[in-house]
């Protein structure tokens, strides 16, 4: 990120901070650009250069509610009157969430209160240097740092304290009771990390409250109900430090109606309404708020708010070992522990390193490939779209970058795409009827995505949008065997020569009738999605369960899907692409139909784009020289370097039960070594010049595809291309320059 830090030894700590006890310490991470401000201070000069500026400034105005008229912000209704206005921003902080419940449309902003604490002294003899720098100690929670000569100190306890759950927040910026009682734990780690602590005079223990969001990120953006309503809000206890960077966003949000940088972790929508039951906001802060110092590992989940939605299917897959992860509310399975596996370690596999579900995930990846498995994957947003006319087909075709005038039942990947020609959502359609489309996002895109088609869609009569989500279990049946499972079932022929790839048909499974049956399974691997009316979820599962038996079936969870889908190098949205990520950054060309007759969001772009060239490509890495067992693994967000120069970073990866490696994706830049500017990247700037010859990497390709990594010549899938020491990944066209311009 460009910040200047350093690793220190105990002794050079001592040297820069004369209070502190060294004694305990391996040693410590400077950042000599840290900086200690006051926030009132810091309040105070903004409010008085936005008032040079024109801004009028009301002090000690309290707002009932704001006006809303056609789904359009249109004032606020204070205790002085009216204020006419085409936008409002709630930062009303601790008192957000019940400023958002005031409107006639009420906008959901999930936070809560808690106490917050930290001490203040008295001036020291001897003042500590204003460059003296603030000391965080995460084991002890702590942070400490100077303050009007004296110490400012807190911390952040294991059980913290909510407040304002059961009725209405009527506190002004004031203080709270003390609690030395609770303050304890806190004031023993102070003690230890600065004994000198002791001997100085407390002046106060303050406690003020301070509000968090149920995932310790800050709320940011635009409602999706009300337009002109944006929020900035949840900073949970880093105002300051986000304060700047925070509000640029916002103002650029509503200025452009975009932010300049993906901001998708702090958008507003990330949340439904299921996150504002102020039950679940009471425990989850209570679980966020000691994690701001806690050690985050990999595949980490919460603990409170959980099996808020879940699949019809839950008790069954729980009963049979299910390990569950949570998104966006909805309960997924992860992996299946066998009988017999020691449960208690499985729920403990905290690690950065090989973690203890490696060998479960490696037999259901196994079971994938050689024979049948089925992975609940209820959880992803589905929507219906039609109309009594046309109006659906000319709709979608505006809103969507692929070509959706296909023949009833055919299935389309493609891409709801903005102005500047990047992802809002990434999704695969049927086309059900002539009127009629059947759409699958990723799970977090539910509120997202019914805003961005609400926001684009016609106010018609004539056009339906439904969130049918909740009427829908989606399993997803991996796997060569699957065709023989659902043949037997269906007793209709499931071959690719009856039921070829993308096609969709409803059709009976058992004694199930109307199930939407697909012919893909987001990984590469062969199978069918099967969406089935939630009535019927149970009994088309034992259903599979029972006849798979002699075909070797059994469940699998979201590890395993993906572990195939990154070997594949199929991206996702979310983790992968975002809304600065365009379809030709990420080798998706074929899923954009720029000719397709009628324009379509971000098309003008694209064609800019295609026309200059991308300076970031998205690219696949398998690691060399890495020990699965002894080394620490790679999860995302790594650094990607190329002849000692910072390129990129991962954005996800899995270990590849198949290639026997860890795989990782991510986005390589071409920046200019004096500028920074970012340059086109081309084939040659990937590839690298290696010493292999051009037959070498056409056998190394064979020899991929016979593990199973598909080698197309149609611009279907990427190629994993090993040059030199580093294996690196291209798009299809490098590799035909290589196979036939240079054959």
């Amino acid at each position: 990120m460009g910040i200047p830090c350093e690793i220190m030894a105990p002794k050079q700590v001592a040297q820069l901070h004369p209070l502190i006890n060294i004694h305990d310490l391996v040693g410590a991470m400077y950042v000599p650009e840290d900086a200690v401000v006051s926030s009132v201070d810091v309040s105070l000069a903004l409010a008085n250069a936005a008032s040079r500026n024109g801004v009028q400034i009301h002090e000690r105005t309290s707002i009932s509610h704001v006006m809303v008229q056609k789904g359009c912000v249109t004032g606020v209704e204070t205790d002085r009157g009216q204020i006419e206005c085409q936008y409002f921003v709630n930062c009303a902080g601790q008192w957000a969430y019940e400023l958002g419940l005031s409107n006639e449309e009420p906008v959901s902003i999930p936070l809560h209160g808690c106490e917050h604490f930290y001490l203040l002294t008295r001036p020291l003899k001897k003042p500590l240097e204003s460059n003296t720098p603030t000391i965080v100690d995460p084991d002890g929670r702590i942070y400490i740092r100077s303050w009007q000569g004296g110490i400012l100190s807190g911390g952040f306890e294991k059980n913290p304290k909510p407040i304002f759950t059961e009725g209405r927040n009527q506190l002004e910026i004031q203080n709270l009771h003390e609690d030395w009682d609770h303050f304890e734990p806190l004031l023993s780690s102070l003690l230890r990390r600065m004994p000198g602590l002791e001997a100085l005079e407390i002046m106060q223990l303050v406690n003020c409250p301070e509000s968090f969001t149920p995932d310790m990120r800050c709320i940011l953006g635009e409602s999706p109900t009300v337009q002109g309503y944006f929020v900035l809000a949840g900073m949970n206890s880093a105002g300051t430090s986000f304060g700047g960077g925070a509000g640029r966003y916002l103002a650029e949000w509503m200025v452009n109606g975009c932010p300049s940088e993906n901001v998708w972790p702090l958008d507003l929508k990330r949340f439904g309404a299921l996150q504002s039951s102020r039950t679940f906001l009471r425990h989850r802060v209570m679980e966020v708020m000691p994690l701001i110092y806690d050690l985050k590992v990999p595949r980490w989940d919460f603990q409170t708010g959980r099996q808020l939605r879940t699949s019809p299917l839950y008790d069954r897959l729980d009963a049979q070992g299910a390990r569950w992860m949570e998104k966006h509310g909805f309960e997924r399975p992860k992996y299946f522990v066998p009988p017999g596996k020691d449960l208690l370690s499985l729920d403990q596999s905290k690690t950065f390193y090989k973690p203890d579900w490696f060998d479960i995930v490696g037999s259901e990846v196994k079971c994938c490939k050689e024979a049948v498995c089925v992975i609940d994957m209820s959880s992803f947003t589905k929507f219906e779209i039609s109309s009594t006319g046309d109006q659906a087909l000319e709709v979608l075709q505006y809103l969507f970058s692929n070509d959706l005038d296909v023949p009833v039942g055919h299935i389309v990947h493609t891409g709801m795409l903005n102005e500047e020609g990047g992802y809002e959502n990434d999704c695969s359609i049927a086309r059900l009827n002539k009127r009629s489309f059947f759409m699958i996002s990723p799970t977090d895109q539910q509120v997202h995505c019914w805003a961005w088609l609400k926001k684009h869609m016609p106010n018609d009569s004539n056009l339906l949008l439904e969130d049918v989500t909740w009427k829908y279990t989606a399993l997803n049946l991996i796997g060569p065997r699957a065709v023989d499972v659902l043949s037997e079932l269906s007793y209709v022929p499931m071959t690719p020569e009856h039921f070829p790839s993308l096609f969709c048909k409803e059709m009976s499974v058992g004694y199930a009738n109307g199930i939407r049956v697909m012919s893909m399974t987001h990984t590469g691997e062969p199978g069918f999605m099967l969406y089935i009316p939630i009535e019927y979820a149970l009994h088309v599962y034992n259903e599979l369960m029972s006849m798979g038996q002699k075909y070797g079936i059994r469940n699998a969870g979201y590890y395993a899907l993906r572990s195939l889908r990154i070997e594949k190098f199929f991206a996702f949205w979310g983790q992968d692409l975002d809304t600065f990520t365009t379809p030709l950054e990420c080798g998706r060309e074929f899923r954009v139909k720029l000719d397709k007759g009628t324009d379509f969001i971000g098309r003008d772009a694209l064609m800019q784009q295609k026309q200059d060239g991308v300076c970031k490509r998205f690219t696949m890495f398998i690691l060399e020289d890495h020990d699965t067992d002894l080394d620490l693994w790679p999860w995302w967000g790594e650094p990607i370097y190329r002849n000692g120069h910072y390129v990129g970073k991962t954005t996800s990866s899995a270990y590849s039960y198949t290639l026997e490696r860890h795989v990782c994706l991510g986005f390589v830049q071409n920046l200019d070594e004096e500028t920074r500017e970012a340059l086109v990247v081309t084939p040659d700037f990937i590839n690298r010049e290696g010493s292999q010859s051009k037959s070498e990497v056409v056998m190394e390709l064979l020899a991929y595809a016979e593990l199973g990594l598909p080698v197309s010549l149609k611009g279907k899938f990427m190629q994993a291309v090993p040059n030199s020491k580093e294996v690196t990944s291209t798009s299809v066209s490098p590799v035909l320059d290589l196979l036939f311009c240079h054959s």
